[in-house]
């Protein structure tokens, strides 16, 4: 007994010694004191804080300031290594520590289907394509993957995950979405402990939380009902009860909030004709307040900029609007200097108040210090070989392959045209998508539209696939967009089609007819009509399919694979079956939209679940 009080006595002087050395130590700051407890530090660094530099924190740019993003395409050089991203990272970094307190900045990335800015990165599906896997371990595993990847270029802030509920297919940003049932978003939700790591099971509800050096911070967007707009016009108005709002928008996000998401980014749309950039009951009462986010508030990319119309006609009320709402951190690439006079001029004259640039920094701090960054701000190097590995490839194979939803499969069961023998003679690819690896990655791919051709990255094209997976001695005749008598010609055993969407990202995808892009319905139409024929659609939606269902013998929703397209030969010949499970209801016409399951006019070509099934070839 008197030992251990002994040593307990000793603990504590030591204790004693070392605060008063630390209090005696004129260059002492608490808030680089990793030993306190981390609303210590805030408050102690918050104390020393201008409110030139609390306003810096609350900006994103492309460069300087408190936080800075690469947008979609934004990156150091055309396929840049992974040590030109770290260097780039780095070097801003310096710049950052070299400020008066040296408080770091957070580089912020849309990593939304793996490291897609990347060169060289794994490609992982779209999100549709993950909602139909079903599968929340496999997405988790994707965001630990992604994470790592990230990392490798010396990148610790993911724009992921998406929480869209697309009700609409006509919505450009569709393929963003998991699903339009909320349940199946709410699963998904856990690529967030995937990417920031598991939260410890003491840490309140709320709390941001990044585990380490091998996690990102996660970014659970767009805040709220982006995927409800009117006939999916893109940022556009979604018009709703708050009961809908909050019983089809709202649930993933306190999925996420519990999971300990670290940022939320707000919607350009508005719910009822009110900007959700400019919507406080939403963003500072039951964001904050209801669901008790801690992390901080973020805007979209000029988010600020479109609550007015026309965009940045009325900026000082924007800013006002903004930072009123709760916003916390704001996009700012290109007028960052207007944003700081017109805020400052604000606080001064108490239009503002200080206490709401408070919570906002205290908010960024509160992620800052526990992404560890005051303690290891810099890259750390060990993670480059994560880039594109083998492991994570594998890893994307996999969820291409439970990806894949089979819609038809021949007449019946004894007609069946899937699994394809891998031993014919000769067979014919066709179609823009069978060797095109920018389509099958789609949008917010190398650039923010996407690409065209093989080039732009690494990976296996569908044909690749294929011609790995057929027997050696099968001859494959590749062409675009056959004729049909070259068809006839061309004395194939059979035809595999692919054809789909080219790529798009945002408005740039919002449609109203839902098409197969040209020539892909005459390739069907030429190919199907001569030889039996598999049709495997990469897109990022349903499309209009109802009129060449006749024609074909096997039909398969791909979504948008990513690199890895052998995963789609995988299943086609039978080394793995078909599980994949439509994650949103596939239409006739597109007069019957928007349609969702539970509608009370629903009437669907195949309905929200639809998916037939396989076994793999030599399975009992």
């Amino acid at each position: 007994m008197r030992m251990t009080s002994v040593a307990t006595l000793g603990f504590l002087l030591l204790c004693c010694m070392a605060f008063a050395i630390h209090a005696s130590d004129p260059g002492y700051m608490k808030f680089r004191d990793p030993q306190q407890p981390l609303s210590k530090r805030t408050r102690d660094l918050m104390n020393r804080m201008t409110l030139e530099e609390k306003i810096g924190q609350m900006i994103m740019r492309d460069y300087s300031i408190g936080s800075l993003l690469s947008g979609g395409g934004s990156v150091p050089r055309l396929q840049a290594t992974p040590q030109e991203w770290i260097d780039m990272v780095n070097d801003f970094q310096k710049g950052s520590l070299s400020s008066r307190l040296g408080i770091p900045m957070i580089y912020g990335i849309d990593a939304v289907h793996g490291h897609n800015n990347v060169y060289k990165a794994t490609i992982f599906p779209h999100n549709v394509g993950l909602g139909a896997t079903r599968d929340p371990d496999l997405v988790r595993r994707i965001g630990a993957a992604t994470a790592l990847e990230v990392r490798a270029t010396g990148i610790n802030y993911a724009f992921a995950p998406c929480i869209a509920v697309c009700r609409d297919p006509r919505w450009g940003r569709c393929f963003e979405s998991y699903s339009e049932d909320p349940k199946i978003v709410k699963l998904m939700t856990e690529i967030i402990p995937g990417l920031q790591g598991d939260i410890p099971s003491d840490l309140p509800k709320g709390i941001p939380y990044v585990a380490g050096r091998d996690k990102v911070a996660a970014c659970a967007k767009h805040y709220v009902g982006d995927g409800g707009t009117t006939r999916g016009i893109n940022e556009n108005n979604t018009v709703i009860d708050r009961h809908g709002l909050m019983s089809i928008h709202m649930p993933a996000y306190n999925d996420a909030i519990i999971k300990g998401v670290s940022t939320v980014m707000v919607s350009y749309s508005s719910w009822n004709g009110l900007k959700m950039h400019a919507n406080r009951d939403l963003v500072t009462n039951f964001l904050k307040g209801t669901l008790k986010f801690r992390g901080f508030v973020i805007s979209d990319w000029q988010g600020i900029d479109r609550i007015t119309t026309p965009e940045h006609a009325n900026y000082s009320y924007s800013v006002l609007a903004g930072v009123n709402a709760g916003i916390d951190m704001f996009m700012l690439p290109f007028n960052h200097t207007d944003f700081i006079d017109i805020l400052t001029d604000f606080v001064e004259r108490k239009i503002v108040p200080m206490s709401r640039i408070d919570d906002a920094v205290r908010r960024i701090l509160r992620v800052k210090f526990t992404m560890g960054l005051f303690e290891k701000p810099m890259a750390d190097q060990t993670f480059i070989d994560q880039l594109g590995s083998q492991a994570h490839r594998d890893l994307a194979r996999e969820a291409v392959r439970k990806s894949l939803v089979l819609l038809k499969n021949g007449e019946n069961a004894d007609g069946a045209a899937l699994p394809l023998p891998k031993n014919a003679a000769r067979i014919l690819v066709a179609g823009t998508h069978a060797n095109n690896l920018g389509y099958q990655c789609g949008g917010w791919t190398i650039a923010w539209q996407g690409l065209s051709g093989n080039n732009n990255t690494v990976g296996t094209t569908i044909l690749n696939g294929i011609s790995a997976t057929v027997d050696s001695d099968t001859e494959i005749i590749f062409s675009e967009n056959p004729s049909m008598d070259y068809v006839k010609a061309s004395n194939v055993s059979y035809a595999i089609v692919v054809v789909g969407e080219q790529p798009y990202a945002e408005t740039q995808g919002d449609s109203l007819n839902l098409t197969i892009s040209e020539p892909g319905p005459s390739t069907i139409t030429n190919v199907c009509a001569a030889v039996k024929c598999v049709v495997v659609l990469v897109s990022g939606r349903p499309v209009t399919v109802g009129p060449y269902l006749p024609q074909v013998d096997a039909l398969v929703a791909a979504w948008l694979p990513g690199t890895e397209g052998q995963g789609v030969a995988d299943v086609l010949f039978g080394d793995y079956g078909f599980t994949g499970r439509l994650p949103r209801t596939w239409f006739k016409t597109v007069d019957q939209l928007p349609m969702n399951f539970g509608d009370e006019q629903y009437d669907p070509l195949f309905p929200l679940g639809f998916g037939l099934t396989t076994e793999p070839v030599g399975s009992s």
